[in-house]
């Protein structure tokens, strides 16, 4: 496997590559250009800048998260042929600059959800939290608005402002779109893309639902086993990948993560793993909650095995972290607990695979 960690960029990252890079066994930095409008074809020169300085830092640069989805592209307007050949540019130019991987996800309107930004544990630190009943209250439009002011002054990826400002126009837009519609829509741009792919050699990776079940009345397709296994099956080509992040699909107790790991590991689908713990609620709410499997509801050790069992060689990457020891960074990504979670992912690899000799 090959170890990453997730850069927002100089300009809007509280950790610095320099930090990054003194994480025992970091190989690579998982970039974006977050300044390109969803939809626009990321610039050449954008590229090379990211990928120099990542690389004069002694990172690597080979898998990008995310190059976003155009809405007229999950709604199935007319307009996204061009938005869909605008992506296809993008893989292009992302190609000749190394790019393996590029991770995104097809969620409606939100690319992810929770209720609170800074949730205190018992032991003081904070992390980010989701409560059902909170959702079903609440106004979208008022949920931003608390995002705002829990961010520690950095963007939120997912709810931007700008976008967020056409909030009622974008769930009009929406409104009456059912799962196999947005299946459909998902189809034709896989079909519209993975000839690119193919031809650069850039794999697409999909990413689970944030959470795993419909929010606010919108469809969610990436939910289940049932969902990775149609998905897979859209374009039947290595190319057309997953993301597997644990804490999403693991939201619902009812996803066997370790299982899926397998599964969908052995078909040669998963390029990249984000591997996290939440600690569910007996009435479905959860916190996210540090990398340690006691810490959580799932066993990260079991999750890693099943990795170290398909042989992946992919990327992976510790996934949101607490708030500890008083920093302060976009919530979810700090430097400090997400370090400790490469370290424990690390220590388990290194373990598991010791275990695996002395059979």
């Amino acid at each position: 496997m090959k170890m990453t960690f997730r850069w927002f960029g100089s300009t809007d990252d509280s950790v610095t590559l320099e930090q990054i890079r003194q994480i025992p066994g970091m190989t690579g930095i998982v970039g974006a250009l977050f300044d390109v409008p969803v939809g626009e074809v990321w610039p050449i020169e954008k590229i090379a800048k990211l990928k120099k300085e990542v690389e004069d830092a002694g990172l690597e640069l080979e898998i990008i998260e995310s190059v976003n989805i155009h809405d007229d592209i999950k709604i199935g307007l007319p307009t996204r042929d061009k938005y869909i050949e605008n992506y296809s540019q993008t893989i292009r130019n992302l190609a000749q600059y190394g790019i393996k991987v590029i991770c995104y996800n097809f969620m409606p309107v939100f690319d992810w959800t929770r209720t609170n930004l800074a949730k205190e544990l018992a032991d003081k630190s904070t992390v980010l939290s989701y409560e059902q009943g909170v959702v079903d209250k609440i106004d979208p439009t008022a949920m931003l608005e608390t995002f705002k002011s829990s961010a520690n002054g950095f963007s939120l990826p997912g709810w931007e402002p700008e976008r967020m400002a056409t909030l009622k126009d974008l769930f009009s837009k929406y409104e009456g779109l059912t799962e196999d519609t947005l299946f459909d829509n998902l189809k034709y741009f896989l079909e519209g893309v993975i000839p690119t792919c193919i031809e650069c050699d850039v794999k697409l990776a999909i990413h689970p639902d944030d959470p795993p079940w419909p929010i606010f009345g919108l469809p969610r397709i990436v939910k289940n086993e049932a969902d990775l296994e149609r998905i897979v099956g859209l374009v039947d080509s290595p190319y057309n990948g997953l993301t597997l992040c644990s804490g999403c699909l693991g939201a619902n107790p009812s996803n066997d993560i370790p299982k899926l790991i397998r599964r969908f590991g052995a078909m040669g689908r998963i390029h990249f793993a984000h591997v996290r713990n939440i600690y569910i609620h007996e009435n479905g709410d959860f916190d996210e909650s540090s990398h340690l499997s006691c810490d959580g509801s799932l066993d990260l050790f079991e999750i890693m095995k099943a990795y170290h069992d398909i042989g992946f060689t992919g990327y992976i990457r510790p996934d949101h972290g607490r708030m500890i020891w008083g920093e302060k960074a976009r919530p979810g990504y700090g430097l400090y607990d997400r370090a400790l979670g490469v370290t424990y992912l690390n220590g388990l690899w290194e373990a598991i695979g010791k275990m695996a000799q002395v059979k």
